[in-house]
Protein backbone atom coordinates (compact mmCIF):
# COMPACT_ATOMS: atom_id res chain seq x y z
CA UNK A 1 0.00 0.00 0.00
CA UNK A 2 1.50 3.37 -0.99
CA UNK A 3 1.25 6.86 1.16
CA UNK A 4 0.97 9.61 -0.80
CA UNK A 5 0.46 13.19 -0.25
CA UNK A 6 -2.16 15.60 -1.77
CA UNK A 7 -1.07 19.22 -2.19
CA UNK A 8 -2.47 22.30 -2.35
CA UNK A 9 -3.55 23.45 -5.87
CA UNK A 10 -1.28 25.50 -7.49
CA UNK A 11 -3.45 27.70 -9.43
CA UNK A 12 -3.79 31.15 -8.29
CA UNK A 13 -2.74 33.53 -5.09
CA UNK A 14 -3.93 31.99 -2.09
CA UNK A 15 -3.52 34.45 0.32
CA UNK A 16 -6.60 36.32 -0.73
CA UNK A 17 -8.64 33.39 0.45
CA UNK A 18 -11.26 33.38 3.35
CA UNK A 19 -9.67 30.85 5.92
CA UNK A 20 -11.54 27.97 6.96
CA UNK A 21 -9.90 26.56 10.82
CA UNK A 22 -10.39 23.43 11.68
CA UNK A 23 -12.25 23.10 15.40
CA UNK A 24 -12.76 19.95 17.37
CA UNK A 25 -15.70 17.86 16.34
CA UNK A 26 -18.20 17.37 19.25
CA UNK A 27 -21.80 15.85 19.16
CA UNK A 28 -23.33 19.65 20.19
CA UNK A 29 -21.53 21.48 17.61
CA UNK A 30 -22.12 18.86 14.45
CA UNK A 31 -25.87 18.62 15.50
CA UNK A 32 -27.35 20.69 12.78
CA UNK A 33 -25.32 18.77 9.96
CA UNK A 34 -25.62 15.05 11.40
CA UNK A 35 -24.58 12.92 14.01
CA UNK A 36 -21.34 12.27 15.66
CA UNK A 37 -20.68 8.77 16.03
CA UNK A 38 -19.14 8.00 18.57
CA UNK A 39 -19.17 5.48 22.17
CA UNK A 40 -18.49 7.89 24.64
CA UNK A 41 -21.31 9.63 26.17
CA UNK A 42 -23.21 6.54 25.01
CA UNK A 43 -24.36 3.86 27.51
CA UNK A 44 -23.30 0.44 26.44
CA UNK A 45 -25.90 -2.67 26.34
CA UNK A 46 -24.17 -5.78 27.09
CA UNK A 47 -25.10 -8.47 24.66
CA UNK A 48 -23.38 -12.35 23.93
CA UNK A 49 -23.60 -13.29 27.49
CA UNK A 50 -21.28 -10.13 28.82
CA UNK A 51 -18.65 -10.97 26.16
CA UNK A 52 -19.97 -7.68 23.58
CA UNK A 53 -20.87 -3.87 24.24
CA UNK A 54 -23.27 -2.65 21.85
CA UNK A 55 -23.65 0.86 21.41
CA UNK A 56 -27.19 1.30 19.95
CA UNK A 57 -28.51 3.52 17.36
CA UNK A 58 -25.99 6.07 17.50
CA UNK A 59 -26.82 7.19 13.87
CA UNK A 60 -30.04 6.84 11.50
CA UNK A 61 -29.63 5.97 8.31
CA UNK A 62 -32.00 7.73 5.87
CA UNK A 63 -32.75 6.21 2.63
CA UNK A 64 -35.12 8.48 0.82
CA UNK A 65 -38.08 6.56 1.55
CA UNK A 66 -39.54 2.77 0.18
CA UNK A 67 -37.16 3.06 -2.82
CA UNK A 68 -33.59 3.60 -1.26
CA UNK A 69 -31.55 0.58 0.54
CA UNK A 70 -28.62 0.96 2.72
CA UNK A 71 -25.69 0.54 1.28
CA UNK A 72 -22.38 -0.32 3.12
CA UNK A 73 -19.16 0.25 1.41
CA UNK A 74 -15.51 0.40 2.39
CA UNK A 75 -13.79 3.80 1.39
CA UNK A 76 -9.60 3.91 1.10
CA UNK A 77 -8.60 8.07 1.69
CA UNK A 78 -5.44 9.27 0.68
CA UNK A 79 -3.84 12.04 3.14
CA UNK A 80 -3.68 15.60 2.54
CA UNK A 81 -1.58 18.28 3.39
CA UNK A 82 -3.04 21.11 5.45
CA UNK A 83 -3.06 23.70 4.07
CA UNK A 84 -5.51 23.14 1.46
CA UNK A 85 -7.47 24.98 -0.90
CA UNK A 86 -11.00 23.69 -1.03
CA UNK A 87 -13.01 24.48 -4.39
CA UNK A 88 -16.43 22.06 -4.20
CA UNK A 89 -18.72 21.02 -1.89
CA UNK A 90 -21.32 17.91 -2.16
CA UNK A 91 -24.82 16.57 -1.11
CA UNK A 92 -26.77 13.54 -1.24
CA UNK A 93 -30.10 15.27 -1.62
CA UNK A 94 -31.73 11.47 -0.97
CA UNK A 95 -30.43 9.94 1.65
CA UNK A 96 -27.90 10.32 4.79
CA UNK A 97 -24.30 9.09 4.64
CA UNK A 98 -22.30 7.89 7.19
CA UNK A 99 -18.13 7.42 7.59
CA UNK A 100 -16.91 5.28 10.42
CA UNK A 101 -12.86 5.14 10.84
CA UNK A 102 -11.58 1.53 10.92
CA UNK A 103 -8.44 2.69 12.44
CA UNK A 104 -7.88 5.61 15.09
CA UNK A 105 -6.75 7.91 12.68
CA UNK A 106 -8.21 11.56 12.94
CA UNK A 107 -9.53 12.80 9.83
CA UNK A 108 -11.33 16.40 8.83
CA UNK A 109 -14.98 17.22 8.11
CA UNK A 110 -15.85 20.24 6.00
CA UNK A 111 -19.83 21.13 6.04
CA UNK A 112 -22.13 23.62 4.77
CA UNK A 113 -25.99 23.51 6.14
CA UNK A 114 -28.56 22.42 3.40
CA UNK A 115 -29.22 25.01 0.82
CA UNK A 116 -28.99 25.55 -2.77
CA UNK A 117 -25.35 26.94 -2.66
CA UNK A 118 -22.51 27.26 -0.49
CA UNK A 119 -20.28 30.50 0.30
CA UNK A 120 -17.03 30.69 2.01
CA UNK A 121 -18.45 32.21 5.46
CA UNK A 122 -21.20 29.12 5.51
CA UNK A 123 -18.36 26.95 6.11
CA UNK A 124 -17.09 24.81 9.72
CA UNK A 125 -14.57 22.73 9.67
CA UNK A 126 -13.86 20.12 12.47
CA UNK A 127 -11.47 17.66 13.18
CA UNK A 128 -11.82 13.96 14.77
CA UNK A 129 -10.59 12.20 17.52
CA UNK A 130 -9.46 9.36 15.14
CA UNK A 131 -12.44 7.24 17.10
CA UNK A 132 -15.48 9.92 16.05
CA UNK A 133 -17.27 8.74 12.73
CA UNK A 134 -19.75 11.21 11.36
CA UNK A 135 -23.53 10.65 9.81
CA UNK A 136 -23.91 13.45 7.11
CA UNK A 137 -28.09 14.55 7.29
CA UNK A 138 -28.96 14.53 3.59
CA UNK A 139 -29.08 17.10 1.96
CA UNK A 140 -25.80 18.99 4.23
CA UNK A 141 -22.94 20.13 2.26
CA UNK A 142 -19.87 18.38 2.78
CA UNK A 143 -16.69 18.07 1.39
CA UNK A 144 -14.74 14.58 0.47
CA UNK A 145 -12.64 13.11 2.86
CA UNK A 146 -9.50 14.77 4.10
CA UNK A 147 -7.47 12.53 5.74
CA UNK A 148 -4.38 13.73 7.83
CA UNK A 149 -1.70 12.53 8.71
CA UNK A 150 -1.93 8.51 7.52
CA UNK A 151 -3.85 7.08 4.84
CA UNK A 152 -7.57 5.92 6.29
CA UNK A 153 -10.22 2.66 5.86
CA UNK A 154 -13.48 3.68 6.46
CA UNK A 155 -16.62 2.17 6.33
CA UNK A 156 -19.33 4.43 4.48
CA UNK A 157 -23.01 3.48 5.01
CA UNK A 158 -25.14 5.83 2.22
CA UNK A 159 -28.80 4.88 0.16
CA UNK A 160 -28.71 3.11 -3.43
CA UNK A 161 -31.53 3.24 -5.46
CA UNK A 162 -33.22 5.06 -8.20
CA UNK A 163 -32.20 8.83 -8.53
CA UNK A 164 -29.72 11.55 -8.58
CA UNK A 165 -28.05 11.03 -5.37
CA UNK A 166 -25.00 13.08 -5.54
CA UNK A 167 -24.45 16.89 -6.34
CA UNK A 168 -21.21 18.81 -6.24
CA UNK A 169 -21.28 22.87 -6.31
CA UNK A 170 -18.31 25.07 -6.39
CA UNK A 171 -17.46 27.20 -3.42
CA UNK A 172 -18.59 31.07 -3.51
CA UNK A 173 -17.11 32.22 -6.94
CA UNK A 174 -15.27 28.80 -7.39
CA UNK A 175 -12.06 30.66 -6.34
CA UNK A 176 -12.44 28.22 -3.09
CA UNK A 177 -11.35 28.38 0.55
CA UNK A 178 -8.02 27.68 2.33
CA UNK A 179 -8.52 25.47 5.18
CA UNK A 180 -5.83 25.58 7.74
CA UNK A 181 -5.40 24.31 11.34
CA UNK A 182 -5.54 26.98 13.92
CA UNK A 183 -2.12 29.03 15.55
CA UNK A 184 -1.02 26.90 17.98
CA UNK A 185 0.28 30.49 19.57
Amino acid sequence: MTTALATTPSCGDTSVLPRLSIQPLTAAAFARFGDVIESAGHAPIQINHGMTERYHALAQVDTGGAEGHALINLFHALPYQLPLRLEEMERHPLGSQAFVPLQETPFIVVVAAAGESVQPGDLQAFVTNGRQGVNYHRGVWHHSLIALQASARFIVVDRGGPGHNCDVVAIGDGSGVLLELPDAS
